[in-house]
């Protein structure tokens, strides 16, 4: 959320960063409640003067015994009291239109990111290893998984509807195998884990940014609680309306989750395989950081993420997005892209993202202490730590033999029971 103070300080500067995001908001409708907004407090304070003017007349009236004038300036006070109130509430009301309005405005983007308008103008920062040159024509993820008996989508449509995946034999173990070595990688770089609940209210989903806007995209129950759309929704929260302490930042975190999206914007895409599903496992990280260190925080993050990778030994690249690609709440985002064989290109598999004091300001989460006096906004980061689905699909891709069956990365052999190969008798 941005603040309305600097919204109507930097207009225009404000207006031009919308632009470079594509993005349309009512400025309009912002300052038509802005100029409301200081006539309102204008005929307050207008109002409070009259009203110590008339309590400062009163108690000289009383000491001269002028009784009756003084209940006169009595009345006088508790009519300009009403009025007071009256305005109250209508400033109380206009304050609620700005901030409902500001809640629809995404982050400014940093200085450091490319202006572009979609995808294809975001640049690449670096790549890590070589794509494999196979000796046999390899296959995709959504006709091997199937051969080897570890992923079946016919049993996901049955059981719920399209984009719905189960694995099975090795598939479900090799899944669980990742998301153990994510969480146990990522607690040796200094992440604490944390276990949240796949369920989060609106003021939950309102802090990090999913609400109100995209309400489309995300899985609603009866009782008015949603599907969280990633982990980063409950960590952050975790410290909603909290005041942290200096000395205690950076705060690292990470937690594995069961993740929901409906997708709604995603029509025709990534249609086969696990690529775009409607319900997904993801490592996530979070961080909480001072203004002055959440950039390098982020440098960081990124570093965290392609370690996964580099571990697991599969290709990927860093690509910083553009102005028009990037996320609501963001400031500035990376996206890492593992090497996926059925694509011949690279698909996403995390996006790191420094949110700065939007989320911070949503969700009231302030630290105090250093060399400041009172408080300020923390910035929060974000990133997948990764995407296990897509890992999963990657590992299966990239490892394949010849004869269909694929070979387990080391690292993931002790998570699998010392099991080298998956094999369709395995």
């Amino acid at each position: 959320m941005l603040d309305a103070r600097f919204v109507r300080e930097n207009l225009d500067a404000v207006k031009q960063a919308m632009a470079s995001r594509g993005c349309e908001w009512d400025f309009d409708a912002f300052s038509r409640l802005d100029e409301e907004r200081r006539e309102l407090i204008g005929q307050i304070e207008a109002l409070q003067a009259r009203r110590n003017e008339a309590s400062k007349q009163i108690g000289e009236l009383m000491k001269s015994g002028q009784r009756d004038e003084a209940e006169t300036r009595k009345a006088e006070v508790r009519e300009v009291n009403e009025g007071i109130s009256a305005i109250d509430a209508h400033l109380a009301q206009v304050d609620e239109d700005v901030c409902r309005l500001l809640l629809t405005i995404p982050n400014i983007p940093d200085a450091s990111v490319p202006v572009g308008a979609d995808e294809s103008e975001n640049v690449e920062v670096r790549r890590w290893g070589t794509p494999r040159e196979f000796a046999f024509e390899p296959k995709a993820h959504w006709d091997l998984g199937p051969e080897l008996g570890v992923i079946d989508f016919e049993a996901g449509v049955k059981l719920a509807k399209s984009r719905f995946v189960v694995l099975g034999k090795h598939g479900a173990r090799l899944n669980r195998a990742l998301i153990n070595f994510m969480l146990d990688t990522h607690a040796e770089r200094g992440y604490t884990e944390w276990s949240v609940p796949a369920l989060a209210n609106a003021e939950t989903l309102t802090g990090t940014g999913q609400l109100p806007k995209f309400e489309d995209d995300l899985f609603k129950t009866s009782e008015g609680l949603y599907l969280i759309p990633t982990a980063e929704v409950q960590l952050t929260n975790l410290h909603r309306d909290d005041m942290l302490e200096a000395a205690d930042l950076p705060l690292y975190y990470c937690a594995y989750t069961p993740c929901f999206r409906e997708e709604a914007g995603a029509a025709g895409r990534d249609t086969r395989g696990m690529i775009r599903v409607h319900q997904f496992d993801k490592v996530e990280m979070v961080k909480f950081a001072t203004p002055e260190t959440s950039y390098a925080e982020l440098e960081g993050m990124v570093v965290d993420a392609g370690n996964i990778m580099e571990l697991l030994g599969l290709p990927y690249r860093v690509i910083t997005l553009c102005t028009g690609d990037m996320g609501f709440s963001a400031a500035k985002t990376y996206d890492l892209e593992v090497w996926l064989p059925s694509y011949g290109a690279y698909k996403e598999i995390s996006s790191c993202s420094d949110c700065t004091d939007f989320q911070a300001r949503r969700a009231s989460i302030k630290y105090r202490g250093g060399e400041f006096k009172g408080s300020r906004f923390v910035h929060t980061l974000n990133g997948s730590g990764l995407a296990v689905g897509r890992c999963l699909v990657a590992v299966l891709e990239n490892y394949q033999q010849a004869d269909g069956s694929v070979i387990v990365p080391e690292v993931l052999r002790p998570y699998m029971g010392g099991l080298e190969v998956i094999t369709a008798d395995s």
